[in-house]
């Protein structure tokens, strides 16, 4: 518990941060109206790629016995992978939407 406490209060900033990031993007995404929705979502889906790198830079550095890092970057990897493919499949069946049928 106390290990806890101690990593609050040494990233009291950076939560603060999040906590605000937190709140702007649900302001933000809720005054998006819903024509405009799709292709944010599916640009920002493709965007992720950015965790992907930053996942594989963390698992580059982790010592091999800190399984936890290892597993938590193996999972933002997997995700972000997903993310960024949905963002693909979203964009590309949005586009087929607007193409003139024959």
């Amino acid at each position: 518990m106390e290990s806890i406490l101690n990593f609050i209060s040494e990233n009291q900033q950076i939560i603060y941060i999040v906590i605000l990031m937190i709140f702007v993007g649900i302001e933000v995404i809720g005054r998006v109206p819903s024509v405009l929705h799709t292709p944010l979502m599916s640009g920002a889906n493709a965007i992720h790629g950015v965790v992907i790198i930053g996942a594989i830079i963390v698992m580059g550095q982790a010592p091999t016995d800190n399984y936890l890092a290892l597993i938590l970057g193996f999972l933002a990897v997997v995700l972000g992978t997903l993310n960024v493919v949905g963002g693909f499949v979203v964009t590309d069946r949005m586009l087929e939407m607007f193409k003139k049928k024959k």
